[in-house]
């Protein structure tokens, strides 16, 4: 199979091949370490007997290539548990349920995942327009005293960490001048405008740190773009330099602006734990951190693989949009 049906083909059995490999390698990681996570589960106050039950529950002396298989099974067909006086029924995709609530992982990850993807795709926005906008502003104005002020703005930003950022904005913003409350989260289905008010400035915290990223990357390839000899060629027939950079220049940079945005994007999800856990939003990464620290290895698990394959899809989306924004890329 050929063109654009094969190319997502090859891209899909690719992405499950990924996951796959991902989910042995963390499952490996977390349930082979040392220590009783029967224990540790169960609280120091429980006896032997109490810690053997709790380990028979949980099927922890079964093999670990068993339990993964049971893992592997669950997500395709469901699972049933033992809570100890009852059984229950993990419907598929199974991801198991946690040590500490009985809940499922599904569950939880499903309730915490529209916050981080609010907060990542709103920062993104924000974070291409003010990133892409420096960069070509930086090129275009090259040599000049407005390049070396660009410059050392995005230096500044780059250098200073996220929770900073977020603490300034919030003394100056919402402390001294009022402009705005102090973030707290509200869903998007029950009052958007608030939604959009309350994540204003978990937005722009940490859209200015990824956009420094993105107006480097700009101004490097859009300077390198314009050294090449076709664009020597245009300025030597007159056409306009603002042409030049915005139609010519400005077109050779996104693919590595596509390509830096999908990595962000993949990880922002469950790697934004400062600006989540600074605006006090329930996210991924903020869940992730709690369940690492009382050691609920399935909550870990689920939580690892639905970021991996947000970052294996975000990669995905940007080879296709790689190949539109250079035609001399071939989609294989």
């Amino acid at each position: 199979m050929s063109g654009f049906g094969g190319f997502l083909l090859r891209r899909l059995v690719g992405a499950v091949i990924t996951l796959l490999a991902i989910s042995v390698l963390v499952y490996v990681v977390f349930y082979a370490t040392p220590g009783n996570v029967a224990q540790i589960t169960c609280g120091p106050r429980c006896s032997p007997e109490q810690v053997r039950q709790v380990a028979e529950q949980l099927k922890l002396d079964d093999p670990l290539y068993l339990r993964y298989w049971h893992f592997l099974v669950g997500l395709i067909a469901g699972q049933d548990y033992s809570t100890g006086t009852s059984v229950a029924h993990c419907s598929a995709p199974c991801l198991g349920l946690s040590y500490q609530s009985d809940q499922q992982v599904l569950d939880i990850i499903l309730a915490k995942l529209p916050v981080s993807l609010s907060l990542v795709l709103g920062a993104m926005v924000l974070w291409l327009i003010l990133g892409v906008g420096t960069g070509v502003l930086s090129a275009w104005r090259r040599g000049r005293f407005t390049e070396r002020l660009l410059t050392g703005l995005t230096l500044a930003g780059w250098a200073t960490p996220v929770f900073v950022i977020g603490l300034v904005l919030m003394i100056v913003v919402c402390g001294e001048l009022r402009l705005l409350p102090f973030p707290q989260y509200v869903r998007l289905t029950d009052d958007p405008e608030q939604w959009a008010w309350n994540l204003l400035l978990p937005w722009l915290s940490l859209a200015l740190i990824e956009a420094a990223a993105f107006a480097r990357m700009t101004r490097a390839s859009m300077l390198e773009t314009l050294a090449e000899d076709h664009i020597r060629t245009f300025r030597a027939y007159g056409v306009a330099e603002r042409t030049i950079v915005v139609r010519h220049a400005l077109r050779g940079a996104l693919a590595p602006v596509i390509a830096l945005n999908a990595n962000n994007v993949g990880s922002a999800i469950g790697g934004a734990v400062l600006t989540e856990t600074l605006f006090g939003l329930p996210g991924i990464g903020q869940e992730l951190v709690h369940a690492v620290n009382v050691v609920d290895l399935p909550v870990v698990v689920g939580m690892v693989l639905v970021i991996g394959f947000f970052v294996v899809l975000a990669n995905a989306v940007a080879d296709v949009l790689y190949a539109v924004a250079d035609r001399r890329v071939v989609l294989t």
